[in-house]
């Protein structure tokens, strides 16, 4: 029989109030959004929806890694690894270790210890984590040892810098307190950074475009040589400071980073803390380094070179450059992202203004008014009193859709809207499947109260399936695409679950109660 408990009506009421008042922010202006959090309870704020870059503007930038920066890195690191493994395995060579472009070669003294190291050279540079094999090309002629990364282990690396790098840029632009930027891969060595609603491109670059690549480094002592240590700018002051090669510690060993300000000078300055190892490694360095200067160098530009008055075991410390709080808090944002893999380049540079998207916003809403429009014509003029009941559904169904959105802060685009106007379609063909089996039912002979009830649970099994393939769609739709692609995933798929609710539940409530109260003696179908 066609029943619907009194806790039932109450929890679908209370779901539908709910939706609607977390949809009304989104309905009314900043101002007025700002005098509604005052009323409105704490588990409750006044979220509204957030628009994608095509319907609010902002920035669009496209970034290149550069791939020489990876090459020269990988390349010195080589340098490093080869000179330690030499060193542990006591091997001799004269002249030093040379670099070329691809990689580094050295003049053994003992020719015939090439196989002595030759199973720890392969495994210097591996092709990638996961793929077994050397990176690297090894040739011996008369003990000239040669070793040339191929270009297999550079592609590999370019593309786990790409992947680090969209890491890193999402934590530094969620720093930055935008909503919702759109980070992904373009391409083999690309990323599009998309952030709605930001205007400054020059803020978004200075917090992107820069490699944030911090070392400690200890200042060369007096009658250094000249292999062992690079000639740094210094930001304080003019003039190279000669810096030891050889990282002590490195910025990735950082944990947290803040602005703040010097207790005694009272200049910005960034507080900093290492994790266990960095901590543990910047005790010993300072331990044993006593008088002398340590540098900190940001982006190979040395940014302050304080002296060490003692051992600093505590796994924390502070820097200081002259910042203005701006600069402060930027760097701050750095550090705690992380460092970039590589360089950066911009390919393509684009700000969107908001007029753009209000042609989309305005374009969205003529269609879905439209689409709208046309259906609740057609169900008033076909099924009468239940094609109302049918309208009021849609209506709660389009409100769950908002509702959904602002509570998993989902970036409603363009797309997205196609999607919504898609599902209004969609919700309303489930009405039609269930008043045409009841009309069906009916002319078999049935009572009314039998008719709607069999109506309702015969064309249940067919809405579920039919909804069902349609949320597979969307499911293959959200995870193989990207962008636009999964904005309109989005919305499909959450106007295919509020569909179910709310063109079996919702109508068979309001059904239900119209018999309850009416009695009629035939349907007005």
């Amino acid at each position: 029989m066609l029943r619907f408990p009194l806790w039932k009506t109450i929890l679908t009421l209370s779901a539908t109030l709910i939706a609607m008042l977390i949809c009304a922010p989104s309905m009314i202006g900043p101002a007025n959004r700002a005098k509604l959090a005052e009323v409105m309870p704490s588990w409750m704020p006044p979220n509204a929806i957030v628009l994608g870059l095509d319907l609010q503007g902002g920035a669009h930038l496209l970034y290149e890694v550069d791939r020489a920066d990876v090459v020269k890195t990988m390349v010195q690191n080589l340098r490093d690894d080869l000179r330690r493994t030499l060193r542990e395995e006591k091997v001799g060579v004269s002249g030093g270790i040379g670099m070329n472009a691809r990689g580094v070669q050295a003049r053994l003294a003992d020719p015939n210890d090439v196989e002595k190291i030759r199973v720890k050279l392969a495994h210097l540079v591996p092709i990638s984590a996961t793929a077994p094999g050397s990176g690297l090309d090894i040739s011996n002629e008369d003990g000239l040892l040669r070793l040339n990364i191929t270009d297999v282990a550079i592609d590999n690396k370019v593309k786990r810098a790409v992947e680090q790098t969209i890491e890193v840029l999402n934590r530094r632009v969620n720093g930055l307190g935008t909503t919702e930027p759109n980070i992904q891969r373009q391409g083999d060595d690309r990323v599009l950074v998309e952030v709605p609603g930001l205007q400054d491109t020059n803020r978004l670059k200075e917090i992107v475009g820069t490699t944030a690549k911090l070392e400690f480094r200890l200042v060369a002592d007096a009658g250094y040589n000249p292999a062992d240590v690079d000639q740094l700018d210094q930001t304080e002051q003019l003039g190279k400071l000669p810096v030891e090669k050889q990282v002590m510690v490195v910025g990735e060993d950082l944990t947290d980073a803040q602005p703040g300000f010097d207790q005694r000078t009272g200049e910005p300055v960034v507080n900093f803390r290492f994790n266990i190892r960095g901590g543990q490694r910047f005790g010993e360095v300072t331990s044993a380094n006593v008088g002398r200067p340590f540098a900190i160098v940001l982006d190979n530009k040395v940014i302050s070179a304080p002296r060490i008055l003692g051992p600093i075991t505590g796994g924390s410390g502070q820097i200081s450059g002259r910042f203005s709080v701006e600069q402060a808090n930027n760097l701050a944002i750095l550090l705690r992202a992380g460092a970039l893999p590589a360089k950066l380049s911009i390919v393509e540079e684009r700000t969107v203004g908001p007029g753009l998207g209000q042609d989309s916003i305005d374009a969205g809403k003529r269609a879905a008014y439209w689409a709208a429009g046309l259906v609740v014509f057609y169900m008033l003029i076909t099924y009468g009193t239940f094609g109302v009941f049918a309208n009021l559904a849609l209506l709660i169904h389009i409100s769950m859709i908002f509702a959904a959105l602002v509570l998993l802060r989902a970036t409603l685009t363009l797309p997205g809207i196609a999607g919504i106007v898609l599902t209004i379609g969609m919700a309303v063909d489930s009405n039609v499947l269930i008043y045409e089996r009841i009309r069906e039912e009916a002319h078999a002979g049935r009572s009314i109260i039998s008719a709607l009830d069999a109506g309702f649970n015969r064309a249940f099994a067919t809405i579920v399936d039919s909804n069902v393939t349609m949320f597979v769609v969307a499911a293959i739709l959200y995870f193989l695409g990207s962008g636009p692609v999964r904005g309109f995933a989005v919305s499909l798929a959450l106007g295919i679950l509020t569909t179910i609710i709310t063109a079996v539940t919702m109508t068979r409530m309001m059904i239900a109660l119209w018999y309850k109260y009416r009695r009629p003696t035939k349907l007005p179908i």
